[in-house]
């Protein structure tokens, strides 16, 4: 990771932490989700880089490195908006391509209907384009992970009996699984994983510490309500069409296809009618953490889009 450069730059009065590689006249932005920081877009960095691109990965304000707001309950994803718009402003960046996962989704769509003269393309990770709208996990069950993380006080008393570093290693076993993490109703979502749960075999001891450092930074406060406790935002938005290139990467195995409608939603070509030029690519062994997992795959087939559309 010697390449990976860090710095940190002044936006909306926080210090946010970049992580950057590369120097070529194209950039790609790198968003991650939860319970990710920079670091979950390692292996794409430096492939985009050595293909000639320039690839920013910020930590989002609260993450990391990034310095918290100062009151991290009020935090929203129209904050992690005008982040983005800051940073790039700050580096003097016009345009972009964009690669998002998770929940890091949300900015991206966000940053592309309000500011499509700005966006290159973009590539989402296991999320398609979602217009704000009824929440997906409404039928679900109440021991969902979601709905149990919206709860005030709820996840930090489940997560402040383990360290930064147990807390993520549970989380990506969990979110590794091909099923919807779901508690029983006496049993909190930090319970469901058995401690001699091995790691998933792509997720090794030094990735773990590296996570754990960050966390045991930031702690979780931002990240609980940003984005679980911010899914109910409203941004008045007046057309939900996104008028940019998109590719979408869908692992197949990934829990997320599991949530109400949403395979439905894409394997039907409902998600064209919000975005109208996308391309869906599956991965037919992908987890939530695709690009971890298969970095090699993901990476060939960002990298096709990239060149394909610069």
């Amino acid at each position: 990771m010697d390449q990976i450069q860090h710095k940190f730059i002044d936006v909306n009065g926080l210090k946010l932490h970049v992580a950057e590689t590369g120097s070529g006249p194209t950039t790609v932005v790198f968003l991650h989700g939860f319970p990710e920081i920079w670091y979950s877009w390692r292996h794409q960095m430096i492939a985009v880089a050595r293909s000639g691109f320039r690839a920013i990965a910020p930590d989002h304000r609260g993450y990391g490195l990034s310095e918290p707001p100062p009151e991290p309950e009020k935090a929203s994803f129209s904050d992690l908006l005008a982040d983005l718009v800051g940073i790039l402003d700050f580096l003097g960046i016009d345009k972009v391509f964009l690669v998002a996962k998770d929940f890091g989704v949300r900015p991206a769509y966000l940053f592309s209907v309000f500011h499509p003269e700005r966006v290159l393309g973009v590539v989402s990770v296991g999320v398609p384009f979602f217009p704000p709208g009824p929440r997906l996990y409404k039928q679900l069950p109440e021991g969902f992970y979601i709905s149990r993380w919206r709860e005030p006080g709820r996840a930090e008393a489940d997560f402040g009996r383990f360290d930064a570093k147990t807390v993520v290693r549970n989380i990506y076993i969990l979110f590794s699984r091909s099923e919807i993490p779901i508690a029983t109703e006496n049993q909190e979502v930090m319970d469901m994983v058995d401690p001699s749960t091995p790691l998933p075999p792509w997720f090794t001891e030094e990735d773990l510490n590296n996570y754990g450092a960050l966390y045991d930074k930031s702690g979780f406060p931002t990240a609980l309500q940003v984005p679980y406790r911010s899914l109910g935002e409203e941004f008045n938005i007046r057309d939900q069409r996104v008028e940019v290139r998109m590719l979408l990467l869908m692992g197949e195995k990934d829990y997320f296809l599991k949530f109400p409608g949403v395979e439905e939603y894409i394997r039907s070509g409902k998600a064209k009618n919000h975005v109208l030029d996308l391309e869906i690519s599956f991965l037919p062994e992908g987890t939530h953490f695709s690009q971890e997992q298969f970095p090699e795959l993901v990476n060939q087939l960002l990298l096709s889009f990239l060149t394909k559309h610069i």
